[in-house]
């Protein structure tokens, strides 16, 4: 495990130097055919300027965006109870508790770091599952902050902002300058740079993907090893795929942080999904049941 939590802090600089290369190669492609190299350090200077605006300020924007408020033992002492127990049996620190008012079972966790950790879960959550399963899903929760899943999804869930941004940006300008001086501008290049600028998001949100299926995975079994009771995730993860539903308040941005797909079901959704199928965690949990 501690090799896992090594290798996700080496995976958080791999992909912000990943996406830093891709984003200047980005801008290096739309100062080329503007014939102006400027646009490059101003690419470079506004990904930089956000991403550090999003390494502080990502988790309270997905907490905003989700509609989670934070709770008090007092509040619901039994999911309370439950997250400082894992915390405990984890040897982390006691994360701040949200609880999202959404009939869609489901639960999620953020911040940049288990200092500044979030765990939520919905009230549909909390109706369906009993206590074992709830100590499964928020173990699940808790993994993904032991094993600093959490920054690499806020990282990448930042700079694949930033790579949307940029894109369209250099999209906007090559129109604008397209439309000013149609006899010095190349359609070939117009044409090039319109392509990327739909492609190069997609691309980001293909690698974020992959990143959080794999962490999906890896919580599954930290979650199953934490509580010594795999039956109990297995039993949560049904209960999920049985009563999913999506959740009032959509976002795709934030899709990646929760334990089950929040979204409308769809061949789009279901092919660019954040999560790899349910079907699929339950049999790794089944074939890996000796060793937790």
């Amino acid at each position: 495990m501690y090799k896992q939590i090594a290798a996700n802090k080496r995976n958080t600089v791999f992909i912000m130097l990943g996406f830093v290369v891709f984003i200047a190669a980005i801008g290096g492609l739309i100062g080329y055919f503007l014939n102006d190299w400027w646009i490059v350090g101003w690419v470079l200077t506004v990904a930089a300027v956000y991403a550090v605006i999003q390494y502080f300020a990502a988790s309270s924007l997905a907490v905003a965006m989700t509609g989670a408020k934070e709770i008090q033992k007092k509040d619901n002492p039994r999911l309370y109870n439950v997250v400082e127990n894992l915390a405990i049996t984890a040897g982390l620190p006691m994360p701040k508790v949200y609880i999202i008012e959404d009939a869609a079972p489901n639960a999620f966790a953020t911040g940049r770091d288990p200092e500044h950790a979030v765990v939520a879960a919905t009230t549909g959550l909390l109706d369906i599952m009993d206590n074992k399963e709830l100590t499964a899903v928020m173990a699940h929760e808790m993994s993904h902050v032991k094993n600093y899943d959490i920054r690499v999804s806020m990282v990448a869930f930042g700079l694949v902002c930033v790579v949307g941004f940029i894109a369209d940006l250099g999209a906007r300008m090559m129109l604008m300058t397209s439309r000013r001086d149609d006899d010095d501008n190349s359609p070939i290049g117009l044409i090039t740079v319109l392509l990327v600028s739909v492609l190069a998001p997609i691309a980001a949100s293909i690698a974020q993907m992959a990143v959080s299926r794999e962490r999906e995975y890896l919580a599954d079994a930290s979650a199953a090893h934490l509580t010594r009771y795999p039956e109990g995730m297995i039993s949560a993860l049904k209960k999920l795929d049985t009563h999913a539903r999506p959740m009032k308040q959509q976002n795709p941005a934030t899709e990646a942080l929760f334990i089950n797909n929040p979204l409308r079901k769809g061949a789009i959704n279901n092919l660019f999904s954040t999560h790899p199928p349910i079907e699929k965690r339950i049999e790794r949990l089944e074939h890996g049941k000796t060793q937790f």
